[in-house]
């Protein structure tokens, strides 16, 4: 017998059992539904018809009322169409007997309906008010009364029958909620039984199934019959069979595989982290023990327990980037380099990662590498230091040179032409250009060796704001931009070195101006950030590519096509002023929109003795 056949053996019972009290529920229902019926058909259409009649004899009285006022034609329509209500309810009356009694309370009706219609005719001839009490009225009070007893033997009827089906509805119920328990507790059992039998089959393959996944490859099921479980059964042995030649065959070349990668990763000089899809640290090779400080640490503290707090900080921030499904990690520069204490002095590890990817496609763990740039970061300080050497070497020459040529410009040495005048003044504006790039790279090199001290000092964000325009409001008129500004205001105040913010501020609202067309804007923007504030200049002009935005702060950087005076220093003192100050920098820009650069400096702290005010809602 086959595996479906003998499921469906197993639930046989119970759907026996619940067919059966199907069938029996089918019958109860429909006996309680007929019950309903014969209650409407019998009762509910006398009752009706009663309350009919009663409303049509009224009608018929009232008109009877109106000849006595004077009002024929009005009476005379109003009877007319109620007497053919009357006949037509009484008609169906006659065609409804149902109760004891109901045939005789009928007649009566009949007959004194048929003596109320004859005075009627009487009463309309020579209508008055006598007539009406004396005759008519009594006529009418005696149809009532027989159509008001065939309404009470009706809704008595419908009263008792109610009631005897309500306990017939009661009975009935406790005898299906009976039948139903004693059928779902006869075919549960019933299955119970049959799946118990069929199921011992697989628990003696479950069992063997556990035991072979933890290691015990002599474990064999032992099941006999021809249903698709033994099948299983005899092909799970033949598996296990087959794994246990393996693993004798295979385990010495596993290990040296292993021992060949373990080999090759211990190889590589730069520490290598390798961690699981739960952050866990699963494979370090030599250098990366040597980082973590894994020799001598107790077994159950985690691997990065003993590292820096700067460099684990980095690692699982990297880490974290590519476990959250962000593809690989490549660092932006040398400035994401954390420095770390090694045998031969401070050693610089500038981390990046990429994701191992399961069979399935998803990320299953994390390659991070932790590069040592020890070196390229001293060759970087020696280019910074070249660099500001050779600026500071030009500025004693560069100086006598600007003056020679103002000399000159002004006739000191003489009269000059006017082919001369214009050479030496276009030699002048260089010069000037010259000093400016020389001063931005002494500024730049004193920022980056921290050489340079901040004169800090609380400064409300709207100084700093208006200053900035102020000082560009010239600048904007003669290129026909307009230059705005919106200021949340209450904002607190900022701790910062007025002079290097202004240079930040002064260098973001020239750029702005420069790129944007004649009649444009540039909006200058300072809104509450948290424990900061935040700054921006916003534009209308033509906006930065998206693969040029992540490098404008960069040392020299300038996107291709961008004409105009400076070396491309500007942003990058910017982002060092801003950096020293503890704060962030950046920018967003879409070609044809604009373009918005940020930047975010800390709120100066409250005094100790004042209550810390809310932080405004931003705009």
């Amino acid at each position: 017998m086959t595996l479906r056949a003998k499921l469906l053996l197993a639930q046989a019972p119970l759907g026996l059992a619940l067919v059966a009290l199907g069938i029996f529920s089918v019958v109860t229902v429909t006996g309680l539904g007929d019950t309903a019926t014969r209650i409407l058909a019998d009762n509910y259409r006398s009752v009706l018809a009663a309350q009919r009649m009663k409303d049509a004899l009224e009608r018929i009285d009232s008109a009877a009322l109106f000849l006595v006022a004077g009002e024929r034609a009005r009476a005379l329509e109003q009877a007319a169409a109620n007497r053919a209500t009357f006949e037509s309810e009484l008609s169906v009356q006659e065609h409804n007997i149902t109760e004891p009694g109901e045939a005789d309370g009928t007649a009566r009706l009949r007959a004194a309906w048929t003596d109320y219609l004859a005075a009627y005719d009487r009463f309309a001839v020579a209508p008055s008010a006598g007539a009406y009490f004396g005759t008519l009225e009594p006529r009418f009070l005696a149809v009532k009364s027989a159509a008001d007893q065939i309404l009470a033997l009706n809704q008595d009827a419908m009263a008792r029958k109610s009631d005897d089906a309500r306990r017939a509805a009661k009975a009935k119920t406790n005898l299906m909620t009976g039948a139903a328990i004693a059928a779902l507790l006869a075919g549960l059992v019933a299955s119970a039984l049959l799946t118990s039998r069929l199921l011992r089959p697989l628990d003696r393959l479950g069992a063997a199934v556990q035991r072979l996944g933890e290691g015990d490859l002599a474990a064999r099921a032992g099941v006999t019959g021809s249903d698709e479980i033994a099948r299983l059964a005899r092909e799970f042995d033949e598996m296990a069979a087959r794994l246990e030649t393996y693993r004798k065959s295979t385990l010495g070349e596993l290990l040296q595989a292993q021992q060949a990668s373990q080999a090759a990763i211990d190889s590589i000089p730069d520490p290598v982290i390798v961690f699981d899809v739960g952050g866990a640290v699963l494979e370090a090779n030599r250098a990366a023990d040597a980082v973590l400080h894994a020799e001598g640490a107790p077994p159950a503290e985690s691997p990065l327990g003993r590292v820096d707090p700067a460099l684990r900080a980095a690692i699982e921030r990297v880490r974290d980037h590519v476990l959250g499904g962000r593809g690989p990690y490549v660092p932006r520069g040398f400035e994401e380099a954390v420095a770390t204490h090694g045998e031969e002095g401070d050693v610089w590890l500038l981390p990046r990662a990429t994701p191992l990817y399961g069979e399935e496609g998803g990320v299953a763990g994390v390659a991070l590498i932790l590069q040592d740039v020890t070196r390229l970061r001293r060759f970087d300080e020696l280019r910074n230091d070249l660099v500001a050497t050779v600026a500071h070497e030009f500025r004693t020459p560069l100086t006598s040179l600007r003056m020679a040529i103002h000399l000159c410009v002004e006739g000191a040495a003489g009269d000059l032409t006017a082919k001369q005048a214009d050479l030496l003044t276009a030699a002048r504006e260089d010069c000037e250009r010259l000093q400016g790039i020389v001063d931005d790279l002494l500024d730049l090199a004193r920022l980056q060796s921290g050489k340079t001290t901040l004169a800090l000092g609380k400064v409300a964000p709207a100084a700093l704001v208006d200053e900035a325009v102020e000082a560009h409001q010239a600048e904007a008129a003669r290129a026909g931009v307009q230059l705005e500004t919106q200021v949340t205001p209450s904002l607190e105040e900022v701790s910062v070195d007025p002079a290097r913010v202004a240079l930040v501020l002064a260098n973001l609202v020239s750029n702005a101006l420069h790129h944007t067309p004649a009649g444009g804007t540039v909006t200058v923007r300072a809104d509450a950030a948290g424990t900061h504030v935040r700054f921006e200049v916003a534009d209308t002009g033509p906006g930065i590519p998206p693969e040029h935005v992540g490098r404008i702060f960069e040392r020299f950087y300038r996107v291709p096509g961008t004409k105009g005076p400076g070396a491309g220093l500007g942003l990058s003192i910017a982002k060092e002023i801003v950096e020293a100050h503890g704060g962030e920098i950046g920018a967003s820009s879409a070609p044809g929109q604009g373009s918005t650069f940020w930047f975010t400096l800390p709120a100066a702290a409250p005094p100790a003795a004042e209550e810390p005010q809310a932080e405004p809602a931003r705009a």
